[in-house]
């Protein structure tokens, strides 16, 4: 009796482990930084979607949804749609659900789609964000994102990281 025998996957092929190592460095390094720098600052530098982030920035940097342009302008807008959003009508299951939307179409107007960026107004409006918000964490902690995914793919591949800034 043959013994079973997965489908081969079409998946594609999972990469080195150098380039595995250099991700989970680079994850642990910026969500490292932005929680050690909110410990010491007193400022939220982190928000849960940059977990989504860095396994974009760290572990696919040529996907056009890791490059800055989309990870800093993809959060911007979407804190931008929720903190509207929580100024309009409060945290009401409905104006969650409009941040949200709203957060997309910026996103696809601007040409800064970032799929983590879609969690950014519930973060904002679950958590009754200031105005503040759009400094720390959004722009000092997707800063730190795409810093340090620069310096880390500048050292593991030189030009690797970004492909385009804007």
């Amino acid at each position: 009796m043959p013994l079973l025998r997965l489908p081969v996957s079409q998946a594609p092929a999972a990469p080195d482990r150098r380039f595995v190592a250099a991700s989970f460095a680079g994850a642990a390094l910026a969500i490292g930084a932005c929680g050690l720098l909110s410990q010491y600052s007193g400022s939220p530098w982190l928000m849960a979607p940059f977990g989504a982030s860095c396994v974009l920035v760290f572990g696919l940097p040529d996907s056009p949804l890791a490059q800055p342009r989309h990870v800093l302008g993809g959060h911007f807008l979407a804190a931008l749609s929720g903190l509207l959003w929580l100024w309009l009508a409060g945290p009401v299951w409905w104006s969650t659900a409009l941040a949200v939307a709203l957060a997309l179409a910026l996103m696809q107007l601007a040409r800064a789609v970032h799929p983590p960026a879609g969690a950014t107004p519930l973060v904002v409006l679950a958590s009754g964000a200031s105005w503040h918000f759009l400094l720390t964490p959004v722009l000092s902690g997707t800063l730190v994102i795409v810093g340090l995914g620069w310096l880390l793919h500048r050292w593991r591949q030189p030009g690797s990281y970004p492909r385009y800034w804007w």
